[in-house]
């Protein structure tokens, strides 16, 4: 399974490397279709963060730091790291955000405890992978972004209600009960699902208060 991992782990990387030689840092780079949409998506993982008490940030799978990019613009106090397996993306992250508040890395060694964890877009480019597949890499995933994440953690996915004739083969469209479900009985009684705006996915925000469960899959 670690072996799977790492290989799907590789491709996503050199596809999201291969989006941002075309595009450059821009939502197009990291395979969204708007800045609009793009910063609607933020608004949506950004609703778990309590901003008293100078919460620390994990974004994981940061891309070139549009994120970091928009929290910079604030006036909140907070730390921010931002971790992407691609290197590409990490030097471009550097070159946008110069800001004291965020660093960023690609090393997963360098990870460390933080208040939230926010993941945007990691789990909807699943390339050639099946689809039962690639829910066993979001669950070891999620299990491992939880594992971060003090007091909670947010994440998005592509919907399964998206319209038939705009879907690709290569995406991964989720069924939104189904990880309600897991996030349910796997993380937290603290669960929102967020499916009311105008995207083709949904978000989810988990808030901690107990270790994650162990649950067979």
């Amino acid at each position: 399974m670690q072996a799977d991992a790492d290989g799907l782990r590789g491709s996503v990387s050199s596809y999201y490397a291969e989006r941002l030689r075309q595009h450059g840092a821009t939502p197009a780079g990291v395979d969204w279709g708007s800045a609009e949409s793009q910063l609607l998506r933020f608004a949506q993982l950004l609703k778990l963060i309590e901003w008293d008490g100078a919460p620390t940030l994990l974004d994981y799978g940061c891309g070139y730091g549009a994120l970091a990019q928009k929290l910079c613009r604030t006036d909140e106090d907070f730390t921010y790291t931002g971790f992407d397996l691609a290197g590409e993306m990490i030097a471009a992250a550097r070159a946008h955000v110069a800001d004291t508040r965020c660093t960023f890395t690609s090393m997963e060694s360098e990870l460390r405890l933080e208040d939230y964890t926010v993941a945007s877009g990691i789990f909807n480019v699943k390339l050639q992978a099946g689809d039962a597949v690639w829910h066993d890499y979001v669950v070891a995933t999620l299990d491992h972004i939880a594992s971060l994440s003090r007091r909670g953690f947010a994440f998005n996915m592509l919907t399964r209600y998206a319209d038939p004739h705009l879907m690709r083969d290569d995406l991964y469209y989720a069924d939104p009960g189904r990880y309600f479900q897991l996030c349910k009985e796997r993380y937290s009684r603290e669960v929102a699902l967020l499916h009311d705006y105008e995207l083709y996915d949904f978000t989810f925000l988990v808030r901690l208060s107990d270790p994650p469960k162990p649950m067979a899959r």
